[in-house]
């Protein structure tokens, strides 16, 4: 069996139990800080986050405003809200980075994954051919090739040009 590592991760999840409030909540209902935070879009019941601690430049996060960790407790408009937005999420990836692929998915539980399981949130992880390298595996760090800030503002320049409000 293979094993996957992600050294990288590991400043997220040395503050997870200092965190004091919810990161996905704040984001959520401060929209003053959007840029701050890197909100990249508000949808009525959901909105796109860029992750902070991302495992690919352009990880994205599709969140509900509501606090809920289960899945099976979402309302039918939040989760398809989720999905529409998952599906601007890639096209706007797909105009800014382009990248070759995608990984797409929801960790629900710690056990599964989830390092914020009490709000759930699907990933929206861009991949290129080649962008797994010996970075990780010898020398413990992952490679973002661009910077957090220069990437949001082209998505949101994306988004100006799709004509989404």
């Amino acid at each position: 069996m293979k094993k996957l590592f992600s050294p990288w991760r590991s400043q997220y999840i040395e503050t997870y139990d200092k965190m004091e409030s919810c990161f996905l909540c704040e984001a959520g209902k401060n929209p003053e800080e959007d840029e701050k935070r890197l909100v990249v879009y508000r949808g009525k019941k959901a909105f796109i986050i860029m992750n902070l601690y991302p495992y690919n430049a352009g990880h994205l996060m599709v969140a509900p405003y509501q606090h809920i960790g289960d899945f099976l407790h979402l309302d039918e408009e939040t989760m398809c809200e989720m999905s529409r937005l998952t599906k601007l999420g890639i096209k706007i990836l797909k105009k800014t980075l382009n990248p070759d692929g995608f990984n797409l998915g929801y960790n629900l539980g710690r056990v599964a994954g989830a390092g914020l399981e009490t709000h759930l949130h699907n990933h929206i992880v861009p991949r290129w051919n080649g962008d797994t390298n010996f970075m990780p595996v010898i020398g413990e760090v992952k490679v973002i090739s661009q910077d957090l800030k220069e990437i949001y503002n082209k998505l949101k320049k994306a988004l100006e040009e799709e004509n989404v409000e």
